[in-house]
């Protein structure tokens, strides 16, 4: 009996050692990924990576991790036009079978999957990049996209501000729009057009209420999935398969 709890005592104490050796290789292994992740994409401050599963160690001596946690709190996506960037906040990703090098200099995940959104604010520069100035709809007729916000059941409220011979409409007039992602590129569709009081050439409005933006560079190549309108932004789902963690 004695000779018993003298093995039981020292499986345990084997036990807590192992998981604590465990425990101390993921905290360095998730420091690592995350300072080649800031390296690799120029970020400004250091990414949450989080290295799922246990035991770790077995992870990493097969050179493949099952399950690794992403997040970024802002990031500065290329649009596709010199010097002019979008900005995706809370970007996490999920990524599945990450192969990885011995120090974690290049390590690709065989699929991502994750969310992020673009505040409205951050999306109403692209409607005024296409529109640096009131556009002309119509001789005398003047429109402008001035605001954005939550129009309800997934659709963005767009608001108008426009001037009619010469006196501008006491308040914006606001018009539901459809967001919708085509390729690399999100698009912003009214359902229907402003009411003016006056007709209206439905090409020369839709310059004023319908634009788009390109999402060219996300962080190791996931790729835009959906999108839908929310109450703060527009909520996005990004997908990728063979994509860079580091390297």
């Amino acid at each position: 009996m004695r000779a018993l709890r003298i093995l039981l005592t020292v499986a345990v104490l084997l036990g807590g050692l192992f998981v604590l050796a465990d425990r101390l290789a993921v905290g360095f292994a998730e420091d690592e990924v995350a300072d080649r992740l800031r390296t690799s994409e120029d970020l400004p401050t250091t990414p949450d990576v989080s290295i799922n599963g246990f035991p770790f160690l077995t992870q990493l001596a097969a050179g493949e991790l099952d399950d690794v946690k992403v997040g970024i709190k802002d990031y500065d996506a290329p649009t596709g036009t010199s010097g002019q960037n979008i900005r995706i906040d809370n970007l996490n990703a999920q990524m599945r079978d990450v192969e990885f090098t011995g120090d974690y200099s290049s390590a690709t995940a065989a699929t991502a999957t994750g969310s992020a959104t673009i505040t409205y604010a951050e999306l109403l520069k692209a409607a005024k990049s296409t529109q640096p100035g009131p556009v002309t709809v119509v001789p005398g007729v003047t429109a402008t996209v001035v605001g954005l916000s939550d129009g309800g059941d997934g659709k963005i409220k767009v608001a108008v501000e426009a001037t009619v011979l010469g006196k501008q409409l006491p308040k914006p007039v606001s018009v539901l729009s459809t967001v919708t992602v085509v390729g690399d590129t999100v698009k912003v569709k009214a359902e229907s057009l402003p009411n003016l009081g006056i007709a209206l050439a439905d090409g020369r409005m839709r310059a004023v209420t319908d634009f788009e933006q390109k999402i060219d560079g996300l962080p190791g190549g996931i790729k835009l999935d959906s999108v839908e309108a929310a109450k703060t932004g527009v909520d996005i789902t990004v997908k990728g398969s063979n994509v860079s963690l580091a390297g």
